[in-house]
């Protein structure tokens, strides 16, 4: 679902949530802290938020969930309430489009409980420090305990600190 929303001005004029913005990661985070309770109120669990340039236009990507899976129809009305809320509170400056999707078959893990809800499944990760010579490791998370991952890759567990993941998701297999 997109909506294109927000006000046109000079990207370098804009105060607030924009690409000449230093604290940009400090713009997600007020945009999570903002939409996070809003999804929370309408029945939906907010996944990850996105705000990048894509093709000269700038995108901000909401992915939602709720139990037994996010429909169209929801994404709508996500869409709706929050974009009106975005712009009546002026979060972002300039134009942007919003996007609201479910996260999809390789569901990004962002929290601890969305490693807890992964156990047993196969997972790719990114981190920020080396651990035993690999940034990158893809395999199953066996458990996730004390802020600890512990990933099997063949016959080997990797034991990853919670707070060195850079990036994870899972990683959809097909069965047949």
């Amino acid at each position: 679902m997109q909506l294109r929303s927000g006000r046109e001005c000079p990207l370098f004029l804009c105060m607030g949530l924009t690409a000449m913005s230093d604290s940009a990661d400090l713009g997600i985070r007020k945009l999570t802290e903002f939409i996070a309770p809003v999804l929370d109120e309408m029945g939906f669990e907010l996944i990850d938020v996105e705000y990048v340039s894509e093709h000269g236009r700038w995108v901000l990507r909401i992915y939602a969930d709720k139990e037994g899976g996010i429909t169209l129809d929801d994404c709508a009305h996500v869409s709706r309430e929050v974009g009106v809320l975005i712009d009546v509170k002026d979060i972002i400056k300039n134009e942007y489009v919003l996007e609201v999707s479910s996260p999809g078959l390789n569901r990004p893990l962002k929290k601890e409980k969305d490693f807890l809800w992964a156990v047993g499944k196969k997972i790719k990760v990114r981190t920020t420090a080396v651990v035993n010579g690999h940034r990158r490791f893809t395999g199953y998370l066996k458990k996730f305990e004390e802020n600890v991952l512990h990933i099997k890759i063949d016959n080997d567990v990797f034991m990853l600190p919670f707070k060195d993941i850079e990036k994870a998701n899972v990683v959809y297999e097909f069965n047949g």
